[in-house]
């Protein structure tokens, strides 16, 4: 830091002081919200944080001035935070900036309109980056992070007093995907539940009223609560919905939804084409698609295995164990189509013995008995039209449709 006098400090102080007061009366917005990003380290705030090492009396500027005062339960912790986030004690920093974000919640309610909402939206972004900041601090210290989860709290009093009727209810949506960012780094999802139901059977809000931004990123978090709970029709359409409106320019953000929809469309019979894993680096998938196309079960073993870590990571990996069935059931049309051009008479007669060979060439060891195990499964869940003849060990497919597309549903329960 480079030297600082006793009256550039004053000065400094007094400057935000202004900002801060002049925005409000003069309901300048852009100005206001930009006092209380700290997270993203502004030039400006920093010097801030600087000046109110140096000059240690800036509670008695603002409680001498009514200009000043009057916010004095908003500016004094901000003070606070400010100093210690410079200074690097992220866990008193998130702590002084949740009473600041109180006492800005109390003045939001009491103002008419929602000249302010984009002050509270981030200020809302400040208390779970702080939160996170402040946990991991914690977490080195060798003490409990509770502080992601406090922020939690104080976001459900924000979605409260958005809530009502009037313009101010559109920045729900915005604490809702924040509130979503908690619970899933938290590992309580379903605390999401309650929040989904404001958002989805209240009265008061018309979704497509809200900010795209905010409905592409609902639609992605919505659309991963349905990947886990294995809805994949819900899961396709709202992940579908955030890559349709998602910003063509955000790359980052189009992989994000992919990585979800990719295992929710492979799970419905729709493989993505090649081009789309290089692009978005989701090369991952790639040999899962492969052994698909395939019916190659080792493949696709051989894929989830290679990248195990990761699909867990995501959530995605007992959608992606799933699809053996399709692997099983591409294995047998393979086997049909070979038998159709050397015999078409016959090609509707599928040995279990021939199937025992193929998964062998494989090197997948099954013997008939659990090959036909495999084909009952197939044939029930109406992946394989057909019938067995027990005593020759044959599957008999049907001469119409043997091999059921999915055609965009998933396969039977």
């Amino acid at each position: 830091m480079a030297y600082m006098s006793m009256g550039e400090a004053h000065r400094r102080i007094t400057e935000f002081l202004n900002r801060f007061s002049d925005a409000v009366f003069s309901q300048d917005v852009a100005s206001l919200k930009s006092l209380f990003a700290l997270s993203s380290n502004p030039p400006f705030l920093l010097s801030v944080a600087d000046a109110l090492n140096i000059f240690q009396d800036a509670n008695r500027l603002i409680k001498q001035s009514d200009k000043y005062s009057q916010f004095g339960e908003i500016l004094v912790p901000l003070f606070r935070s400010l100093q210690n986030y410079k200074q690097g004690s992220l866990v008193e920093a998130y702590q002084a900036f949740e009473k600041t974000a109180n006492a800005f919640i109390q003045e939001f309610r009491n103002w008419e309109s929602a000249w302010a909402l984009e002050a509270l939206c981030v200020i809302v972004y400040e208390i779970r980056i702080l939160a996170e900041r402040a946990d991991r601090e914690l977490s080195s210290s060798g003490k409990s992070p509770e502080k992601l989860k406090g922020a939690g709290s104080f976001l459900m009093k924000v979605f409260g007093a958005l809530a009502g009727k009037g313009s101010k209810r559109m920045g729900a949506l915005y604490v809702t995907c924040q509130l979503f960012k908690i619970y899933f780094k938290l590992g309580t999802v379903h605390l999401c539940r309650s929040v989904i139901r404001s958002i989805e059977t209240a009265r008061i809000f018309d979704f497509e009223e809200f900010p795209k931004r905010d409905k592409v990123t609902y639609m992605y978090y919505t659309g991963r609560l349905e990947v886990f709970n294995e809805n994949f029709p819900a899961a396709d359409t709202k992940l579908s919905y955030a890559l349709k409106h998602c910003n063509p320019k955000s790359e980052a953000n189009i992989r994000m939804i992919l990585k979800y929809l990719i295992p929710v469309k492979l799970s419905i019979g729709i493989l993505p084409k090649d081009w789309l894993l290089e692009r978005y680096n989701l090369l991952e998938y790639n040999n899962v698609v492969q052994a698909l196309r395939r019916g190659d079960l080792r493949l696709l073993r051989s894929a989830l295995q290679d990248h195990e870590d990761r699909f867990l990571r995501s959530g995605v990996y007992l959608v992606l164990e799933k699809l053996e069935l399709q692997a099983y059931q591409r294995l047998v049309k393979k086997i049909y189509i070979i038998q159709k051009q050397k015999d078409p008479s016959k090609a509707h007669q599928v040995k279990l013995e021939v199937i025992v060979k193929a998964l062998k060439w494989l090197e997948i060891d099954m013997d008939v008995d659990e090959v036909e195990c495999i084909m009952a499964i197939l044939i029930y869940k109406n992946l394989v039209k057909g019938y067995f003849a027990h005593k020759s060990k044959v599957v008999v497919l049907s001469k119409q449709d043997p091999f059921p597309k999915l055609n965009g549903k998933p396969v039977n329960s």
